[in-house]
């Protein structure tokens, strides 16, 4: 099985704010409306996970897609 899976990259066209919530569940087949929702909720209900910073690095870091 040497299938090669798709980059981890920010969504043009599905985004909110950066794109990168669209990309992450671009890239595993997910919806992104509930990544969205279950990113937010697990930011709220645990002060041991800094959603904003996590998503502020993952903005930084993950490349914009291609056309």
């Amino acid at each position: 099985m040497s299938q090669n899976p798709r980059p981890f990259t920010r969504s043009r066209h599905d985004k909110m704010i950066g794109g990168v919530m669209g990309g992450i569940a671009r890239r595993f087949g997910w919806n992104s409306t509930m990544l969205r929702v279950v990113f937010v909720l697990v930011s709220i209900l645990s002060a041991a996970f800094p959603g904003i910073i996590v998503y502020l690095i993952l903005w930084l870091l993950m490349p914009e897609e291609t056309d």
